[in-house]
């Protein structure tokens, strides 16, 4: 009797040189439809199913998993198989790194085979709802994107095999491509939050804005704050004790956020859920709860009316801002998705700045030695840089509808500086003839010929548009940019 390999190849009806080749289609085509499936969908679990049935097939392996790390756990949690299931009366398989034969190869970040026996391999980790003991051969690879671990993939066969060389690389290849996938979509992920806070942000603007009873603005933010975070209750508690406005009920997690108006506490924003509270979730919390206390304060003196408004208007036209600076990011090309994620925040915390000061000074004006010290301030730390900043800024105010456009292109100036620039950051704002005159330099390189990126070209608009002024940039040899315009 021939053995079944032989009967394979006879079937083919091409000889023995067919096999080779069949196989190395396969494997083109392998990476070909991962690629394209890649680059089609933000869906993980989508993504995640397309890759193990194709690489199943294209490895001709009889079984397929693949895990997805969560850091909040630290752990790899399995996502899709093909050729088992998991019953549904079972958990999930969880497995740490360094715990089972895939968590090993994740722990050495690199590929572990094992061609017969796998499962009597002293790393062997048994899940009964996976039946994973009926599998002699496996091949575990992590799946790592930029030194950072995003999951891991195996190929298991019911009978012994040994994958050779090019079947790794392939495997390894494929993990690339997931791990790129899995960053896209967080990513997308984040950026999709960030719209939902800012919508949140602009819904409770609006309730404070055109209602003139503090319970319909309090009510719609105890609304909205469940929306935001998720959360099965939230109340606003004032300094007396008395409870306002609850909605919802308990949960397992809780956070109690101050309500600060001057730097006095004027009550609380208590919120429960089922799941713990991250760091993101306690700076949209603060952000809400500042709100609060704007409705507050405001309703108690009853001036509502033009203020309201104001807000109203700035919220409006800072928003519409925001939308015009990511469209024109999203037109940029060969753009690092997480770069220009960071430069968008930067750019909506500078706007977020200015209407701070508006909100504590309670005036029209800003004092722009406040506002860019704030703002240097955020920058630096931001970036965690270590270099050295001086500045020498003249006492002046601006109106904030013009501080905003003058705050965002000092951000744009000040961060390019910090990056790309020398050891030490020079700040000049003074007056001139009637207008105003931004100077930051550095002793960097400068520019030369260097092609201008999308944040120099928000810069130019800002200042052509918004301040009606020049822009100049000038190598000294360090990069000297200037910016002049009109009081």
């Amino acid at each position: 009797m021939k053995p079944a390999s032989s009967d394979r190849r006879a079937q083919t009806g091409a000889g023995l040189l067919s096999l080779p080749v069949d196989r190395s289609a396969r494997h083109l085509r392998l990476v070909t439809e991962t690629i394209a499936a890649v680059n089609s969908t933000l869906d993980l679990d989508e993504l995640f199913e397309l890759v193990a049935r194709k690489v199943a097939d294209a490895l001709e392996a009889d079984a397929c998993f693949v895990y997805l790390y969560d850091d909040t756990i630290d752990q790899l949690v399995l996502r899709a198989s093909i050729g088992s299931y998991v019953e549904e009366s079972a958990n999930v398989p969880r497995l740490r790194a360094g715990e089972g034969i895939t968590g090993a190869a994740v722990a050495a970040r690199e590929p572990i085979m094992i061609p017969r026996a796998a499962h009597t391999d002293p790393r062997f980790k048994q899940f009964p709802s996976l039946h994973e003991e009926q599998f002699e051969s496996i091949l575990a690879v992590p799946i790592v994107a930029k030194e950072i671990l995003e999951g891991a993939l195996n190929v298991r066969t019911l009978e012994p095999r040994e994958f050779d060389a090019g079947e790794i690389d392939l495997l390894m290849a494929i993990a690339a491509q997931v791990a790129q996938a899995i960053e896209n979509a967080k990513l997308y992920n984040q950026a999709r939050r960030r719209v939902a806070e800012l919508e949140a942000l602009a819904r409770i603007s609006e309730a404070v804005s055109e209602s003139l009873y503090i319970e319909e603005c309090l009510e719609e933010i105890v609304a909205t704050t469940i929306d935001a975070v998720g959360a099965t209750g939230v109340a606003v508690v004032l300094q007396d004790g008395t409870v306002a406005w609850p909605k919802g009920s308990s949960g397992a997690h809780a956070v109690r956020v101050p309500l600060r108006w001057n730097g006095q506490q004027i009550g609380e924003l208590v919120c429960d859920r089922d799941t713990p509270f991250t760091g993101e979730d306690d700076t949209l919390l603060t952000s809400l709860a500042h709100q609060a206390a704007v409705a507050l304060v405001h309703g108690r003196t009853a001036m509502r009316g033009v203020l309201a408004q104001e807000i109203h208007h700035r919220v409006k036209n800072n928003l519409q801002t925001v939308a015009s600076m990511l469209r024109l990011q999203a037109r940029s090309k060969d753009v690092d998705p997480r770069q220009a994620l960071e430069d968008s925040v930067n750019r909506i915390l500078a706007i977020a700045a200015v209407h701070e000061v508006l909100t504590e000074r309670q005036e029209d004006d800003v004092e722009l030695c406040e506002l860019l010290e704030r703002l240097r301030r955020m920058i630096v730390r931001g970036l965690g840089a270590e270099k050295s900043v001086t500045a020498d800024v003249v006492s002046v105010s601006l109106e904030g509808a013009r501080a905003t456009p003058l705050a965002l292109v000092f951000s744009e100036l000040l961060q390019n500086a910090l990056e790309h620039g020398g050891e030490h950051v020079v700040v000049d704002l003074q007056r001139f003839d009637g207008s105003l005159r931004l100077v930051v330099s550095d002793d960097g390189p400068g520019v030369g010929d260097a092609k201008r990126g999308t944040g120099l070209s928000i810069v130019e608009a800002l200042v052509q548009n918004e301040l009606q002024g020049e822009l100049s940039l000038e190598d000294t040899p360090g990069l000297r940019a200037s910016v002049e315009f009109p009081l």
